[in-house]
């Protein structure tokens, strides 16, 4: 019979040896804002004066120089923004990516939706954003404007683009049931590799699909994004504000820049400032 302390001994070097034939994973790791490194071409793109002045007071609550460079954007990819709204990162990605890489602005096709108030909103939003790209073809000459079916949405061909990115989409895609095909969509483009980019308005903890506050879930939106195949690789708190304390009247649009609420509490809502936001990177394996 084997001595006690010999068995012991067996066990440990059984244990060592199981453990080490699992593969090891890293923990995403969290970056903070100041060791975000923003290369030349970015901080150019950012501060161009062909930027809406509009547009750059908003800089200090987005951050998309650091945003960008944290999303690992850089002059010779290809990237595809989904839902750009009224091209406020279409000023900064298309002029940054004109010479050697791709930006596709990625928007709904107004045919896909019911007719009615929904179809007519989204025909007015694309007819906005392509006459901006029209009336400065300097900036957007090689802009490509790529319409998708938000219950079937195809961005592009297979593992064709190298990052994806999307600025405070989630909630209304969660909202209309449509959140986790839209994750797979961007994991279907993208190249292995590639890159997922998400800023979102971030909730105390997790919100039911049918909350209109505008907020998710922080630890929501890893889940989507994990079960269409993503892995978090880094998360980063640049784009957060501790003064939101996310118990608005109107949810999100309470707060800068929508502003919906009372003129009587525009000091309030002016001090706090724009949502604090999740800023996640998601590789595509």
């Amino acid at each position: 019979m084997m001595p006690a302390s010999s068995l012991r001994g067996c066990r440990l070097l059984l244990a060592s040896a199981l453990l080490a034939a699992v593969p090891a994973f890293a923990a995403p790791a969290v970056v903070a804002p100041a060791k975000i490194q923003v290369s030349p071409a970015i901080d150019a793109a950012v501060k161009a004066s062909t930027r809406d002045p509009a547009n750059t007071k908003r800089d200090a609550y987005r951050h998309p120089a650091q945003s960008l460079a944290f999303f690992k954007v850089s002059p010779e990819k290809t990237v595809i923004e989904i839902t750009p709204g009224n091209g406020w990162y279409s000023e900064i990605l298309a002029p940054l990516l004109h010479d050697k890489g791709h930006y596709i602005a990625a928007v709904v096709d107004p045919m896909a939706v019911p007719e009615g108030r929904g179809r007519d909103y989204q025909q007015r939003s694309r007819d906005s954003l392509e006459k901006k790209y029209a009336g400065a073809p300097a900036q957007f000459g090689k802009t490509a404007v790529v319409a998708y079916d938000p219950a079937k949405p195809v961005f592009g061909p297979a593992n064709s683009a190298d990052v994806v990115l999307t600025f405070r989409n989630v909630h209304n895609w969660r909202k209309a049931g449509q959140a986790q095909g839209m994750f797979q969509g961007f994991f279907n483009v993208l190249k292995p590799g590639g890159v997922l980019g998400v800023v979102e308005h971030r909730a105390k903890a997790d919100v039911a699909d049918d909350d209109d506050t505008g907020y998710v879930g922080q630890q929501q939106v890893i889940a989507m994004a994990e079960a269409a195949g993503f892995k978090l690789d880094a998360r980063s708190e640049v784009n957060a504000n501790p003064r939101d304390t996310k118990d608005h009247p109107n949810g999100v649009w309470t707060l800068p820049p929508t502003n919906q609420h009372d003129k009587a509490d525009d000091a309030k809502y002016q001090a706090i400032g724009e949502s604090d936001r999740m800023t996640l990177r998601f590789i595509k394996p």
